[in-house]
């Protein structure tokens, strides 16, 4: 089997209800369906249980946290390919897995597309680099929802469960760094609903943030990696207007900022 959907769920029935409608309206039909549901009291049991023909597996009961849920569903997974479609998420079209199931033939650790990001007031596509690079990590992520991610990644290691907000960054800046191969697709995957998000904290994802910098980097490379996010910054605007810098900054020392983030780049990677 090529693809395991898991849904995480916890009271939001009606979120739930539109990832099932998006899900059983798919044209391409080679998934299997896991939802883990972490003992929901509104209704959420009753419509699982309305539509559990079309899962694999599912459950409903306490859990640790989303993390926990999802490694629950990943220990079930038996796809080669794993995607997280939590409730309230949908697919952006009901051919997305068909136009999704080109790519997965290719030879990629993580395939990931774009996101329809929903809000009260407006709905717009992030359009993620096809080529990714550790200074995009470093402040960036790319769209949980629209990854496609080899399940022997995730049977092996899972998502830590001590960060609450940051797993899934985390596992993406630790794959990129040991160099598995990430693979754009030109397709908007999925409506990433946003407007049940009441609050960030922001606090603790700065903490969990400084703790992934410090596991991954070590203390000692943190000031590098601060200054040369900021001449990526420089070499991003140099590379939609290179001329107008060309002429403000002259040659020599233009030259001599690319070749140093050059090597930046090959120290972070």
């Amino acid at each position: 089997m090529k693809l395991s959907i898991i849904t995480i769920n916890y009271n939001n029935k009606d979120g739930l209800q539109k990832t099932i409608d998006s899900v059983i309206c798919q044209t391409w039909k080679d998934y299997e369906w896991i939802v883990i549901d972490g003992g929901s009291t509104d209704g959420s049991k009753e419509l699982i249980e309305q539509y559990q023909q079309h899962f694999a597996y599912w459950c409903s009961e306490p859990d640790k946290g989303v993390y926990n849920a999802m490694n629950k569903g990943i220990a079930k997974a038996k796809g080669e390919y794993i995607q997280f479609l939590n409730s309230g998420d949908c697919f952006h079209q009901v051919n997305t897995l068909e136009m999704v199931s080109v790519y997965l033939g290719q030879n990629a650790d993580v395939f990931y597309g774009d996101l329809n990001y929903l809000s009260v007031n407006d709905n717009y596509i992030i359009h993620y680099p096809k080529k990714l690079t550790m200074h995009y990590f470093l402040s960036h992520s790319i769209g949980h929802p629209a990854s496609y991610i080899k399940a022997e990644l995730l049977k092996s290691a899972g998502y830590r469960e001590d960060f609450k907000i940051v797993s899934d960054w985390f596992r993406f800046v630790e794959w990129f760094r040991e160099g598995r191969v990430f693979r754009h697709m030109n397709v908007v995957v999925a409506d990433y609903d946003t407007t049940g998000i009441s609050s960030v904290n922001l606090d603790l994802i700065s903490k969990e943030n400084e703790i992934v910098y410090n596991e991954l980097f070590g203390c000692e490379n943190r000031k590098w990696i601060e200054e040369s996010q900021k001449m990526q910054y420089f070499y991003e605007d140099v590379d939609k207007c290179g001329f107008w810098h060309i002429r403000k900054y002259g040659g020599r020392r233009f030259t001599l900022l690319l070749w140093v983030i050059r090597m930046l780049n090959k120290t972070l990677k």
